[in-house]
């Protein structure tokens, strides 16, 4: 199992780690990652390796098996050896710029209180489907609601609950089509606000920024219609 750095610090931009093991698809396994996997409509991060005679970049990572998170290469070449001690650097600006558009998501599910049926996250814009019948009346009243939370600059905070908390309260769980990540016994939850000014609470297994000013302006695109009841919203970062 690797341990997820990124959990307890996704401000991290650089850290040391070992040489775990490889996959047969030429893919890198370290005992410890700074690198997310993609997963939750979050994609996997970007970067590089560094250690004694080598350097290799990193393309994306991804989810393995029993708890491994997989680095994967951009292009083949000879791979560190099993037990070396290496240097992991993030592609930080767009992991940031993912932090940014994933609590910007959160945002927007806050003020449209609808069913999520799924979502996507990128650098420089995110989009979530609703269980939305009917489009809403005015976007730009929408769009310049998420932008008064993120003016208002609340902390964004990880807890935990365990596995049996959250199946007592399901009215945590906003995705319809992602399941919460579970089966570890525990479970994280992303909350933001503080006390009388707590907005949202949901389970998140992904980085967000560490207060909602960090998103910066956003704006909403299009609203398209996906099917018999679900809209496609997208949220675009102004900068």
């Amino acid at each position: 199992m690797t341990a997820l750095l990124f959990r307890d610090d996704a401000y991290l931009r650089e850290a040391p780690a070992h040489v775990t093991g490889h996959t047969a698809e030429g893919g890198i396994i370290l005992d410890a990652s700074l690198f997310y996997p993609t997963g939750g409509g979050q994609p996997g991060d970007s970067g590089h390796l560094e250690w004694s005679g080598g350097r290799i970049d990193i393309a994306t990572t991804v989810k393995g098996g029993e708890g491994a998170v997989v680095l994967v290469p951009a292009e083949p070449q000879p791979l560190p050896p099993v037990g070396a001690l290496v240097r992991q650097r993030l592609d930080w600006g767009r992991r940031y710029r993912h932090m940014r558009v994933h609590t910007g998501l959160h945002l927007l599910s806050v003020v449209i209180p609808l069913p999520v049926t799924g979502g996507q996250i990128g650098a420089e814009k995110g989009r979530l489907d609703f269980d939305m019948p009917h489009p809403p009346g005015d976007v730009t009243a929408l769009e310049e609601r998420v932008n008064e939370l993120v003016a208002r600059d609340l902390p964004v905070t990880g807890d935990w609950i365990t596995d049996e908390e959250l199946a007592a309260n399901p009215g945590l769980v906003k995705t319809m089509s992602v399941a919460p990540p579970i089966g570890q016994g525990r479970v994280r939850l992303i909350r933001i606000g503080q006390g009388g000014e707590q907005i949202d609470l949901q389970p998140c297994g992904g980085t967000h920024v560490a207060r909602t000013g960090e998103i910066g302006r956003v704006t909403i695109g299009k609203i398209e219609k996906k099917g018999r009841q679900n809209r496609r919203v997208s949220l675009i970062l102004s900068d």
